[in-house]
């Protein structure tokens, strides 16, 4: 095994608890990546507590955790996340669009804040680092695994992430919004040749029109982007809250039917690139 991606919360926007999102999930954004025996995780929104469970039962001592973007619904999770009260562990928490904004530390600490909530970032013990950098950046992780970055459409800005390891790539970009007729390069740039691009396909075709500006895409050009960069695989994210089980279950048949590389992502879903 290459790369092993795990999502731990698919919805975009606001969790939902409902009977009509059992099936995709209702927990936010949130991925766990595992490159040889080393783990790490994209975003925090609430399906991060549940990914906890996995940090203290692997004893997982560092990690990492990068962040899209600060919205509610990537960073949510955070202040569940167990593992940042235990001193024995290392957690380096990174962002790209925050440079120049007072970082990502100081974001996560207002949240924090009360009367918000009552513990303050100050309470998790861990031995926290926050590194700002700006998206395009390149770096490594745990001195093996290869992150390139790009910047994308969307409000307050957010930063799409490229995984190699091993021969194997995985990209994860949301949260963007497309301009019809005119593909992001910045985005082919970044997923040329992976085997796998998580995409955010929060609007249908139908929806987009009245969704200019709120900075998200669709399944469709997802798929114009993957096929233009000889991509392998298109991972359909970031649900949006009105989709119900039904819903997703339409997109998945019509997306399938377009291109047999695209999938509809679940909660618990893996995905094993080797």
């Amino acid at each position: 095994m290459a790369l092993r991606i795990k999502f731990w919360g698919v919805r975009g926007s606001i969790a939902c608890a409902s009977p009509e999102h059992m099936k995709y999930g209702g927990n936010t954004s949130c991925i766990e990546v595992q490159a040889g025996d080393q783990h790490f995780t994209m975003d925090s929104g609430t399906g991060i507590r549940n990914y906890s469970k996995v940090v203290l039962g692997e004893d997982i001592r560092k990690t990492y955790l990068l962040l899209t973007h600060t919205h509610w619904d990537h960073i949510n999770g955070f202040p569940f996340f167990t593992p940042a009260y235990d001193p024995k562990r290392s957690i380096t928490i990174m962002a790209g669009h925050l440079k120049n904004q007072g970082g990502v530390q100081n974001v996560l600490s207002t949240q924090m804040h009360n009367p918000m909530f009552p513990v303050p970032l100050e309470a998790m013990q861990a031995e926290l680092r926050f590194e700002d950098f700006e998206a395009g950046d390149n770096f490594q992780l745990f001195g093996s695994v290869k992150i390139s970055t790009a910047p994308l459409h969307h409000p307050n800005g957010s930063t799409a992430y490229r995984i190699d390891y091993k021969g194997k790539s995985a990209v994860y970009v949301t949260d963007t919004e497309h301009v019809p007729g005119k593909p992001d390069q910045n985005i082919l740039g970044l997923i040329e040749g992976a085997d796998l691009v998580i995409y955010d396909s929060t609007y249908t075709e139908q929806e987009f029109p009245e969704k200019i500006g709120w900075g998200h895409s669709t399944w469709n050009e997802g798929v114009k982007l993957c096929r233009a960069a000889n991509v392998k695989r298109l991972a359909i994210f970031h649900h949006d809250p009105d989709h119900t089980d039904d819903i997703m279950d339409e997109i998945a048949v019509e997306a399938a039917n377009l291109w047999d590389g695209a999938f509809v992502c679940h909660e618990g879903q893996e995905i094993i690139l080797e």
